[in-house]
């Protein structure tokens, strides 16, 4: 027979290990607002936490302080939504790989009253020409976001500069939340993705869809698709848990989840608020 004291040496260490075990993992997530206002991650991510006994510390910024904080080794993973920089950020070899989840698209959005004309004009570029032209108050993000990246892309393409002068154009450096709040409030158009509107709309007096149509069916600008990718931190910059990040991405990318992608806003706008686009999506 075991001495006593040895026994219970013996179940304190299995109580100690199984209380480690059921410690759940950590996974720092740096992603967009859009992403997070939307809601689509209070909706999706319990079942990974509960999958993988982990906790996901969702850290919502624009992209470009996403994919600075990824840089530094400040987070795991990253799901953002500015294709060029994230190719750039995985060629700098910060990120391991980058891979396909989701697309929406951007909407220009602006007071029912429309005083610089461009409610039904097909593309962006043609609508920010006019709102520069007219003076008309124009809310920009400011804050280095997908969003304010894609903003700074059309005014180039319209033969504008890409941070317009002027009393009529606002930088904010806000989210998308706190810039659409900013011009429902002042009358203000602005860029924004799909999805935020449609989930904050209804907080809104003044703002309405001018160009892109109801749904992105109806959008005829390609210039305003608007792709999401993940990419998990490379392990050298330290502390990197690319186990769970890696089974992050597997569950992100799966049909079942890319299905629950799919769904989400369906019943409440009509439409979804996202569309899945992972490589296990379509090859289903």
């Amino acid at each position: 027979m075991k001495h006593p004291l040895k026994l219970l040496i013996l179940a304190l260490l299995l109580l100690l290990t199984a209380c480690a075990l059921a410690q759940p993992q950590v996974l720092r997530l740096a992603t967009t607002t859009s992403t997070d206002n939307s809601g689509l991650l209070e909706a999706i991510l319990p079942d990974f936490e509960k999958r993988y006994n982990a906790q996901v510390d969702v850290i919502a910024v624009g992209t470009g302080q996403a994919l600075s904080l990824g840089e530094a080794g400040d987070v795991d993973i990253i799901l953002v939504h500015a294709l060029s920089r994230e190719d750039e950020f995985v060629a700098n070899q910060h990120g391991t790989e980058r891979f396909d989840v989701m697309y929406n698209d951007f909407v220009l959005v602006g007071p029912e009253d429309d005083p610089a004309g461009v409610n039904g004009m097909l593309l962006a570029q043609d609508a920010l020409a006019a709102i520069a032209a007219s003076e008309a108050t124009f809310a920009s993000r400011g804050d280095d976001s997908g969003t304010h990246t894609k903003e700074r892309g059309l005014w180039k393409v319209a033969g504008l500069n890409a941070d317009p002068q002027g009393d009529w154009y606002k930088s904010l450096g806000q989210g998308m939340g706190d810039t659409l709040r900013f011009a429902d409030e002042t009358q203000a158009y602005t860029l924004t993705d799909r999805g935020t509107f449609l989930a904050l709309q209804d907080g809104f007096s003044n703002l309405v869809v001018l160009v892109g149509g109801g749904n992105i069916a109806e959008n005829q600008d390609p210039a305003l698709l608007n792709p999401y990718g993940v990419i998990p931190i490379n392990p050298d910059k330290g502390d990197i848990n690319l186990d769970l990040a890696q089974d992050f991405v597997e569950w992100l990318t799966s049909v079942d989840t890319q299905a629950a992608i799919e769904e989400f806003g369906v019943e409440t706008f009509g439409q979804p608020l996202f569309y899945p686009d992972s490589q296990a999506w379509n090859d289903r």
